[in-house]
């Protein structure tokens, strides 16, 4: 008896130990992510908690789905697109803190073809880019709202094959979605960030499209004005010397911190 009374002691005892070191630390931050930042993200927040820095959490979607989930309610600390425009898009309506807001990285835009595919091309005005999809779809974001989406829509305008391969788009909820059709050789083509085509083995790159045929692809980030203490902290860390070694072994290019 004795035994199993002190066996229950030590059980409480562990408990309310265990209790009051959960108690102390800090919730989680949490991070709203464009969705082509979905690995770099997650290593980047790892090395942040090993460095001693406390738990992060994320969300990945398109930079529109997060932004419309920010404006709705939804409770985040950082939010970190994939373009210029849904950041603006909450700045205007304060829910993010313009002071805290500068951009991190820069991607590229490329068309992929499935790893096995003969497809070759050279992007350039007026290129057949309707006569290499046939009957096949071109992958992307939706050009409504999705950012690589947008940034396509306004290369291929530029590059004048818009109207031929419009018909052919297949609207993807974000550029991860976008990848995986040409990745599992559903659509013939597709248009990704170069970061995103990296990471995936069944795809390759045929081009790259032009920086002067679309905006600049700049990832700004920022405070949401709801932002919980300690938020601050892990968005310096985005700017710091750590991460941008990160950002860069994924491919992106990094900007200056100052």
């Amino acid at each position: 008896m004795k035994l199993l009374l002190r066996a229950l002691v030590i059980g409480v005892l562990a408990l309310t130990a265990s209790a009051g070191r959960t108690a102390d630390a800090p919730p989680p931050l949490v991070v709203f992510g464009a969705a082509s930042l979905t690995n770099v993200l997650q290593d980047i927040g790892d090395e942040y908690k090993r460095q001693g820095g406390r738990e992060v959490s994320f969300s990945f979607a398109a930079s529109s789905v997060l932004a419309r989930q920010i404006e709705a309610g939804t409770r985040a600390d950082i939010f970190f697109s994939a373009d210029e425009d849904w950041a603006d898009y909450l700045q205007t309506r304060k829910l993010i803190d313009p002071q805290s807001r500068h951009d991190i990285v820069k991607n590229h835009l490329v068309l992929i073809a499935p790893a096995s595919s003969d497809i070759r091309l050279k992007i350039a005005p007026h290129f057949a880019l309707a006569a290499a999809l046939g009957d096949g779809r071109l992958a992307t974001g939706d050009p409504a709202s999705v950012p690589v989406g947008r940034y396509a829509r306004a290369a291929l305008t530029k590059l004048a094959v818009w109207d031929e391969v419009s018909s052919h788009i297949v609207p993807a909820e974000d550029v991860r979605s976008a990848l995986a059709f040409v990745a599992r050789g559903e659509t013939a083509l597709g248009i990704v960030y170069r970061t995103d085509a990296l990471i995936e083995k069944r795809v390759r790159i045929v081009d790259t499209f032009p920086e002067d045929s679309h905006a600049p692809i700049t990832y700004p980030a920022a405070l949401v004005a709801t932002a919980k203490p300690g938020a601050a902290q892990f968005l310096s860390f985005l700017r710091g010397a750590t991460a941008r070694r990160i950002f860069e072994h994924y491919g992106f290019e990094t900007l200056p911190s100052g």
